[in-house]
């Protein structure tokens, strides 16, 4: 079982729809302007906007996928959202896959940690993430049958394994 603290969010599917619409807008201007092709989609699920950006073959979204990029373009793009709605979005944007690389990525790193564990230590510390990702870490370590919790503050906060309870 995790430790995960859930925001408590009651925004209504039309109102994710609206967020994504809104952010689907922005980061078409942001591919007109860098003169690259790419196909939106939009969903709504968990309480949040889901924006992806994919693209056929030959198209270079390579730029824009890696991911520093692709978290300075969510903020960007959450407060382009927010500025129309007046309200804070957890909208989440992916570009051409990365979210599916990061979350393979940081499989890796619970596996890792996982081994550490089984060897013999007591607990095993990742490195700080954003919210969203230590929940994609949270949800891995559960699979795995093992504990995790959140420590630390701001952009400290990080996610410690440890053996199921």
């Amino acid at each position: 079982m995790t430790n995960v603290q859930h925001e408590t969010d009651d925004r209504s599917i039309a109102q994710l729809e609206e967020e994504g619409d809104i952010a689907a807008d922005y980061i078409e201007e942001l591919l007109d302007i860098c003169d690259l092709d790419g196909d939106i989609d939009i969903d709504a699920r968990n309480g949040r906007a889901y924006v992806s950006v994919n693209a056929g073959d030959g198209a270079n979204l390579n730029l824009l996928s890696k991911p520093d990029t692709v978290s300075a373009l969510q903020e960007l793009t959450r407060l382009a959202v927010q500025t129309k709605t007046g309200a804070f979005s957890r909208l989440i944007l992916d570009i051409g896959g990365s979210r599916d690389i990061r979350r393979s990525e940081l499989g890796g790193l619970v596996s890792r940690a996982i081994e550490r564990i089984e060897a013999g230590a007591a607990e095993a510390a990742l490195p700080p993430m954003s919210s969203y990702e230590r929940k994609l870490v949270h949800d891995l370590v559960s699979e795995q049958g093992f504990h995790s919790e959140s420590r630390g503050e701001g952009a400290e906060r990080h996610t410690i394994i440890t053996r199921g309870a």
